[in-house]
């Protein structure tokens, strides 16, 4: 159990979550979108702050592996909104910090900083299932790797992340745009004022996270397991 203050773990959950969104949603305009590079940056950031940051808030920088934690009874209803205001709150700051320099005459920028959407002739139904799978992915490469252990090892978690979340955003990107994450969609959607499809980026991730971790916990949970932080 992290030692750490509920302060503390916050401020984690913002720094990650701004790192992460500031990454994948600055990727584009440097690399072409839906690149490999695009993917591999988004990847790069995201096990380098379940690394580097892990240790203090548990590593989930994602809504999606935040409730799923809370539908585990691993956090409690308290922790589990705190930690993702705090998330949401990391995201859009990387959005507007993002945005915010761009000129207003500059379209073709501010275009590429867009939240993620649709590609044409992709409808919600479908879209939910890629961005449920992909987050089933992420979630259970973070649970095998940190769940039920005396000393987790971020390290490893974030290197297992770092590379189901590449090839995720790699493959979904052409038909969602690889979010896996409510926050990588909220935050650019309050900078652009653009919140078409939003439920896919919340109800896909979410469904996906939590199915993962009930899937991990029947598979390898021996004994039931009820953590002091779950405690409102």
């Amino acid at each position: 159990m992290s030692k750490h203050s509920r302060p503390q773990k916050l401020l984690a959950e913002f720094a990650g979550t701004f790192a992460v969104v500031l990454v994948s949603a600055g990727a584009p305009v440097v690399a072409a979108p839906g690149s490999l590079a695009v993917a591999i940056a988004y990847g790069a950031a995201y096990g380098a702050s379940v690394a580097a940051l892990g240790r203090i808030s548990g590593g989930h920088f994602n809504p999606a592996v935040t409730v799923a934690h809370w539908t585990t009874h691993r956090l409690g209803l308290i922790d589990t909104l705190l930690y993702a205001a705090a998330q949401l709150g990391g995201a859009s700051a990387a959005a507007y910090a993002l945005r915010l320099p761009v000129p207003a005459s500059d379209a073709a920028v501010a275009a590429l900083l867009a939240p993620p959407a649709l590609a044409s002739g992709v409808t919600r139904g479908p879209a939910m299932l890629i961005e449920a799978a992909m987050t089933f992915a992420l979630v259970l490469a973070l649970w095998a790797t940190i769940a039920g252990r005396a000393r987790p090892r971020y390290w490893l978690a974030g290197i297992a992340a770092g590379i189901v979340v590449a090839a995720a955003s790699f493959a979904g990107t052409p038909y969602t745009g690889g979010a896996m994450n409510p926050a990588r969609a909220f935050g650019p959607a309050l900078a652009a004022a653009q919140w078409a499809y939003q439920p896919v980026y919340w109800i896909g991730p979410l469904a996906g996270g939590v199915a993962a971790a009930f899937l991990y916990d029947l598979l390898f949970r021996r004994t039931p397991v009820v953590h002091p932080q779950t405690a409102l």
